[in-house]
């Protein structure tokens, strides 16, 4: 996610969560670990992701690295940490502004989610994410951890829009949200196929998803609506 700010905006704000417990929090080693482990990701993918190239990266010896970050999926963990602490502020930034009803704060949602999308980081790193889950049981967790925070963030605007709903129809419909705007990554992301069309795209996922939320009704959900 990102809003009318780009994504390496929130990049720029990182590492800056609370850390996982075997290093002092915030610390200048341990920052540039994780500054390294994301240009790794980032820029040459899962598979050059190891102790000894983020150590490189960095200019540290692989025992200093191994020394705060025992394994990589460590390392994910606190990135994903710190990408959620970072949204969170970016949030309270902008979408939980006084003065804004639901549906302007789900409409920043899209908005704030898909101008995420559009850019390198994003695009790059969670397809990354994806690709390491396929085969990381722990990774595969952490990542549902992470949208599984979307998903409630999704779900309260969702909520307040449609109040008939109920709490397990709200939750289909703050994943279907996710899941549409997550699919625009491998045709509209960084460097994409259509990534020109991204501009368009968010005009028309701004409208439908907004208007899905505040009509859609429990018998749509099931799958009973009536066929005319």
């Amino acid at each position: 996610m990102a809003m009318a700010a780009r994504p390496d905006t929130v990049e720029s704000d990182l590492p800056s969560a609370p850390r996982p417990g075997t290093y002092v929090r915030g610390t200048e080693t341990v920052d540039a670990i994780i500054r390294a482990a994301l240009r790794v990701l980032i820029d040459e993918g899962a598979g050059a992701f190891t102790i000894r190239r983020i150590a490189a990266e960095c200019g540290m010896k692989v025992g200093n690295v191994s020394y705060h970050f025992p394994k990589k999926e460590l390392l994910i963990q606190t990135l994903l940490d710190d990408i959620i602490g970072n949204y969170d502020k970016l949030l309270e930034r902008t979408v939980r502004q006084p003065g804004l009803d639901a549906e302007e704060r789900l409409r920043l949602i899209v908005v704030l989610c898909l101008d995420d999308i559009a850019g390198k980081r994003t695009t790059r790193l969670f397809t990354e994410l994806w690709a390491l889950a396929n085969h990381n049981d722990f990774v595969g967790d952490r990542v549902r951890v992470f949208y599984q925070r979307v998903h409630d963030i999704i779900a309260e605007y969702v909520a307040e829009l449609n109040p008939a709903l109920s709490e397990d129809e709200v939750r289909s419909v703050a994943i279907y949200i996710s899941a549409s705007m997550e699919g625009a990554t491998p045709f509209l992301g960084y460097e994409k196929p259509w990534a020109s069309r991204m501009r368009a795209f968010t005009a028309i996922a701004t409208h439908a998803l907004v208007q899905l939320a505040k009509t859609i009704t429990s018998r749509e959900i099931a799958g009973l609506a009536d066929r005319t």
